[in-house]
């Protein structure tokens, strides 16, 4: 999500910058639609993922969650 605040991205795009496998990067962004926390743009290969209006409204308590979990590791 932090990367997405940044610029959009496609899935390939994030496995790269994160280092991680495309199909961790599917999941992922799976669970992610189905919370509401980033959208799409385009289709098949060509699609963007951006965060949400429902996240860059809520991006204050997501920040204050990430900082609390960051803390207890």
């Amino acid at each position: 999500v932090s990367i997405l605040k940044e610029k959009p991205l496609n899935a390939n795009q994030l496995a790269k910058e994160l280092s991680l496998d495309y199909k961790a990067i599917r999941h992922h962004i799976k669970v992610l639609e189905k919370n509401n926390m980033i959208t799409k743009a385009g289709e098949k290969y060509g699609v963007t993922y951006f965060i949400s209006t429902f996240l860059e409204v809520n991006m204050e308590s997501f920040d204050e969650i990430v900082q609390k979990l960051e803390k207890s590791k």
